[in-house]
């Protein structure tokens, strides 16, 4: 639509100018060439604009809005040119499509450009004019700023709430599911640190949480920090939303009354200040120059979430904006907790019966098959050509018993891992796809190792096929297994080099392999290449 209606105004200036061209004076000339430079411009950009998404349009378009605007007032009259108007087209683009900031920015830069068209005024009454042109220039351009700027501030925030009520999936579990609302709030508000601190029910120790820049959402395993290390974070007012912002002179902030901090009490429904010294000392603590805090309204428990920031960026709206992403997102969190609980105390009974099965039903008979190896190797004479295969298949049996324990005793006992029991298993499995079947197969981890449990499961089943794809399938001695974090999402990259000379491979779906990616919200792009080689690459948003 913007594109469009660029091209309209543009030909709409060209028509004008062809049936007024003697208003333009002796700049006549220039006057067409300026415009029929701003309708090609026009045109070009309403035809990609048919090719491309509207929001990929770099930030230089509305720039360049503004210069031909500038330079079309130039040549059309400076101060009395009927095409001044045209600066609004660019501030409404920048402002509604970029916000307040660059939308200020852009009203500052074109008032500058008019203004500038004052050194060629030849009178006190053709500069008086320009005057008041610049001034309504600043003043609407500021309204239209201003609105613009909230109706994107109030799309971002809609967008959040959304993907607060969804969350991320909840098969990873609540510590997952906290970690993305820490990234996600702090994206949003472009600060410096988001902080959660909680505990359950009376209990005497508390779990810190913290997200920054950049961070990643994998891990979210919490700290656990004492009651007297979590007394400064919860000795604010928990029945209020927190407001504190670095005095602009603090040493004369109370002689001109300059207070900092404001508290919001929900039953009077308005702003109050705060005792500023205690919220500067609780500033210094988070190595913040702002931040704003709402407390938890937990069933079984208190807590408190920071929003820090090291620049003054914080409002009042956003302080409100905070208590209602806490209200929406702890219902669903502590409904997330409630099945995560049921399921993990149901898991662990599971788990514990596995052990037990995998103990008498599979370690045992690998036991006895080891045994009988051994005993068949016993029975063979020196300089038996089978010799080097069986003491093979017994160091394959002896390493596999060795596997299956460990497993047996990371299912009674997973807390006593640091690493996911999955991942481990995953190195354990390309270890022996080497030295068994000669596939040398290298496994990345990069920027995703602390990822929970559950997702590491997930990660493990789905790389585990891809490996089992590679034995099977192809006659490639090796391959890449790359496991990284980008883009909020969890990548995995399953490749095989094979050295065929065949012609184009035929298409492959690795069906399990993409039942369960769908199933876990994400995408599979499978790319074969002549020879044999293919590439499976993975995505599940987190």
């Amino acid at each position: 639509m913007v594109g469009w209606m660029r091209l309209a105004l543009a030909a709409a200036a060209l028509l004008t100018i062809f049936i007024d061209s003697a208003g333009m004076g002796n700049s006549s000339r220039y006057a067409w060439i300026a415009l029929l430079g701003y309708f090609c411009y026009s045109l070009l950009i309403y035809v990609l604009s048919l090719h491309f998404h509207q929001s990929a349009q770099p930030r230089l378009v509305h720039w360049a809005d503004a210069g031909w605007s500038a330079c079309i007032v130039f040549f059309t009259g400076y101060e009395s040119s009927l095409f001044f108007p045209f600066f609004f087209f660019a501030i409404l683009t920048a402002s509604f499509r970029w916000g307040f900031e660059e939308g200020a920015r852009v009203t500052l830069v074109s008032a500058g450009l008019y203004a500038a068209s004052a050194l060629f005024a030849s009178g006190d009454g053709e500069i008086s004019r320009l005057l008041l042109r610049t001034t309504f220039l600043l003043g609407l351009g500021y309204m239209i700023t201003y609105w613009g700027g909230s109706e994107v501030t109030q799309k971002g925030r809609l967008a959040l709430l959304r993907n607060v009520c969804r969350m991320s999936n909840p098969r990873f579990g609540v510590d997952h599911t906290l970690a993305s609302l820490l990234q996600k709030t702090c994206a949003h508000f472009k600060a410096a640190n988001c902080i959660l601190v909680m505990r359950s029910g009376e209990s005497e120790q508390w779990s810190l949480r913290t997200a920054g820049k950049g961070g990643t959402v994998f891990s979210g395993r919490p700290q656990i920090i004492t009651a007297a290390t979590a007394q400064p974070l919860m000795s604010l007012r928990h029945d209020c939303v927190t407001l504190y912002c670095r005095p602009l002179l603090p040493l004369f902030s109370k002689s001109i009354r300059q207070n900092g901090g404001q508290l919001h009490d929900p039953l009077e429904a308005r702003w109050k200040n705060q005792d500023s010294d205690k919220m500067a000392q609780l500033a210094e603590l988070l190595e913040a120059r702002s931040f704003i805090s709402v407390s938890l309204c937990l069933r079984n428990g208190e807590g408190r979430f920071y929003v820090v920031s090291e620049r003054d960026g914080f409002s009042k709206a956003d302080a409100l904006f905070l208590s209602d992403i806490a209200t929406q997102a702890f219902a669903v969190i502590e409904n997330i907790e409630l099945v995560d609980h049921l399921a993990s105390h149901a898991a662990l009974r599971e788990r514990e019966r596995i052990a037990r099965d995998l103990h008498d039903s599979t370690i045992q008979p690998y036991i006895g098959l080891k045994h009988g190896i051994d005993a068949l190797r016993n029975r063979a004479l020196d300089g038996n050509p089978l010799l080097p295969a069986i003491d093979r298949l017994s160091a394959m049996a002896a390493e596999t018993i060795s596997d299956l324990r460990t497993v047996a005793g990371a299912l009674r006992a997973p807390a006593l891992h640091s690493e996911p029991m999955s991942m481990k298993a995953l190195r354990s499995q390309v270890r022996q796809v080497r030295d068994f079947y000669g596939v040398d197969i290298a496994l990345s981890i990069e920027g995703a190792e602390d990822m929970n449990d559950r997702l590491a499961a997930e990660v493990f089943q789905i790389v585990s096929e891809g490996i089992s794809n590679i034995r099977k399938h192809t006659d490639a001695r090796s391959g890449v297994v790359r496991i990284f974090a980008a883009d909020g999402a969890l990548k995995i990259t399953i490749d095989n080099e094979c050295l065929s000379t065949a012609g184009p491979p035929a298409s492959f779906t690795p069906r399990s392999i993409c039942e369960r990616v769908i199933d876990l919200g994400g995408k599979v792009d499978v790319q074969s290449r002549p020879g044999g080689s293919t590439t499976v690459r993975v995505s599940i948003p987190v």
